[in-house]
């Protein structure tokens, strides 16, 4: 375990700017995912637009998430552009920030977060694939740490937000002293968008005025986000000067090269030791690939649209589920659930650093799913109880949070490392996070709110079950490389002359 230790500390230092730099960048992925939920009632105000209008926000940052997520592919070749792309990305992240407090109109404000998104989903492929890249068989440690600095961004900035948030309606019609809504209306209207709930049908009844006089502070927080995510370009910037990337510095070898370790070539490091976002999907580069190659990046995608879809639709849902029959739980307690559950993922991804170099990835990701199960199941026996909501709540939180980073490092494994998993991988957590919820608040809509329990039970059982299905096909998927290895070898094999 010490001469274990001691390796992954090597490593550390070896690639810490590099590391270090990756770990912020995923700082402010979490720092923009958050914001939003709590801050969206002050956003409506300042874009005097209903709360049906205002919520196509989430769904325009959702969508080119997903678009970002699948062309991030594109910047992976070599590690200029991928340092170029997230220091754009980092950049549009900071002005997104700056800018919003001037989109005074909801097509404006759906657009800059259309941006946002797509920075996003760039940030999330880049930063995975490089990470996976550099330690290759010892990335499994480094992941968790990167999962773990969005969980951290994501408790950052709604405290950020949190005093600067109206305490009434913003906006003041002629009326408004007898008709507004209360403080605690808003607070409920506020916990039910907090997780990018799509169902509007349970708080419709509340009146929001789009005309008067408009009255919030909301615009403080976003420049004061805009302040907190500049170091973070800064630090990408710091490592393309480190690495000799920037056109004024590029005399002289790059400094990654002098220090490379033994088993990772400069070669390597330029991309053509990989293969490039168009290879992975080039047909020439796929000829002759068993259909176990496929059946692996199918199934380990479907895995985390499961897994990551439950994460969003557990979290845009636990809230109406809790105040909704037979729980009525009272709005203040049940908002704060989601907090609960993103702290809890947090708190687990951070354990999951130690546990993922002292267990192999598909001990974790069984014990995981396992759980995952276990707290779905017992959410549907005690599903009248609100204890057990919340201490459940923080145990799929646990249980749930190392999911992605696990089933990248495993895959990755799988494919020795090829680069194209990372994509998939990425864009189909990203592709689960929005379906999902469309799914399950469809379901709750028209069935009820036990929808939203056995909706949960069914995906985590049919993610156990395609993960089964994972571990079967790389036992035939390794099997036949190995034989074709051994094939090839004594094909190249010089004949030996007899005695």
């Amino acid at each position: 375990m010490k001469l274990l230790d001691e390796r992954i500390c090597s490593l550390f230092k070896r690639h810490r700017r590099q590391t270090l730099t990756y770990w912020s960048v995923f700082f402010s992925f979490g720092l923009c995912i958050a914001f939003l939920g709590p801050t969206i009632l002050d956003l409506r105000c300042q874009t005097q637009s209903t709360l049906q209008q205002i919520t196509w926000v989430f769904f325009s940052q959702q969508l080119f998430l997903l678009v970002g997520s699948s062309v991030g592919g594109l910047f992976k070749k070599t590690l200029l552009s991928s340092l170029a792309a997230l220091l754009s990305s980092t950049l549009i992240i900071s002005i997104v920030f700056a800018i919003i407090p001037l989109c005074h109109h909801v097509v404006l404000l759906a657009i800059t977060m259309a941006l946002a998104g797509k920075a996003m989903g760039v940030i999330d492929t880049i930063a995975n694939r490089q990470l996976v890249k550099l330690y290759q068989k010892d990335s499994a440690v480094f992941l968790q740490a990167l999962h773990f600095f969005i969980g951290l961004g994501a408790l950052v900035s709604p405290l950020v937000a949190d005093p600067f948030l109206a305490d009434d309606n913003c906006v003041h019609a002629t009326n408004w002293t007898s008709n507004s809504s209360s403080s605690s209306d808003l607070e409920h209207l506020r916990s039910s968008l907090s997780g990018h709930a799509t169902t509007l049908h349970n708080i419709s009844q509340y009146p929001l005025y789009t005309e008067g006089v408009v009255v919030t502070r909301v615009s403080y927080a976003f420049w004061i986000m805009a302040l907190i995510n500049l170091p973070v370009p800064a630090v990408v910037l710091a490592l393309m000067y480190h690495e000799r990337l920037l056109p004024c510095f590029n005399n002289g070898p790059r400094l990654l090269d002098k220090v490379s370790l033994p088993e990772t070539s400069p070669t390597q490091d330029s991309g053509q030791g990989h293969m490039s976002w168009c290879g992975c999907c080039n047909p020439a580069t796929l000829r002759g690939r068993p259909a176990t190659f496929f059946i692996l990046h199918a199934l380990g995608g479907a895995i985390l649209f499961i897994t990551d879809g439950i994460i969003g639709s557990y979290a845009g849902f636990i809230y109406t589920y809790a105040i909704s029959p037979p729980l009525l739980m009272g709005h203040k307690t049940a908002g704060y659930l989601n907090s609960v559950f993103w702290a809890s993922i947090t708190a687990g991804r951070l354990a999951f650093i130690y546990l993922s170099y002292k267990y192999t990835a598909p001990t974790l990701l069984t014990f995981s799913l396992v759980g995952v199960i276990l707290v779905q199941c017992l959410l549907m026996i005690f599903y009248t109880s609100c204890v057990f909501l919340f201490i459940c709540t923080c145990l799929l939180g646990l249980c749930i949070s190392s999911v992605f980073p696990s089933m990248l490092a495993f895959t990755e494994d799988i494919m020795d490392y090829k680069g194209c998993v990372t994509t998939v991988l990425v864009t189909s957590a990203s592709t689960g996070e929005m379906m999902l919820q469309l799914i399950v608040g469809s379901m709750i809509q028209s069935h009820g709110s036990y929808a939203f329990l056995l909706c949960g039970t069914i995906s985590s059982i049919i993610g156990f079950c395609l993960f089964l299905l994972l571990i079967y096909v790389q036992s035939i998927y390794r099997n036949r490389s190995g034989e074709s290895s051994a094939n090839m070898n004594m094909k190249e094999k010089p004949p030996t002359e007899g005695l």
